[in-house]
């Protein structure tokens, strides 16, 4: 149930992060659900082995090397989802960043749960 809601958030992010820029295409919400799908499962098993195959340049780039890593995922997503296009590499760069703040501000209602008192079950042993 968890993935399908993460599923369900990227969707929507991808639908608005593609209504942003000019330079990627998403023709309908069906095509942004495949999409998102897409983006989880190569995120899931292709992106920790380009992290692998690439850690001395993301180390020498100070980590900047995994923008270009999630470019090229959303370039290899755009091949393989049929109507999802993306005009070029530096289109992709740009829509990798924005998806992942879009995507950051979406899931912010999910992640804050009622606020927890620090000492509801006593201070700590010690104090």
């Amino acid at each position: 149930m968890n993935f399908l809601v993460k599923v369900l958030i990227s969707t929507f992010a991808v639908v608005i992060t593609a209504y942003l820029l000019g330079g990627v295409e998403v023709p309908g919400f069906t095509t942004a659900i495949v999409v998102a799908f897409v983006l989880a499962v190569l995120n899931a098993v292709l992106k920790p082995l380009l992290i692998l195959l690439t850690i001395p340049v993301t180390i020498m780039s100070l980590g900047l090397f995994l923008l270009v890593i999630n470019a090229f995922i959303i370039q290899l997503a755009a091949l393989i989802v049929p109507g999802f296009e993306v005009e070029s590499f530096w289109w992709a760069l740009l829509f990798a960043i924005i998806l992942a703040i879009v995507t950051w501000f979406l899931e912010l209602p999910a992640r804050s749960g009622p606020p927890r008192d620090r000492y509801q079950q006593g201070p700590p042993p010690g104090y």
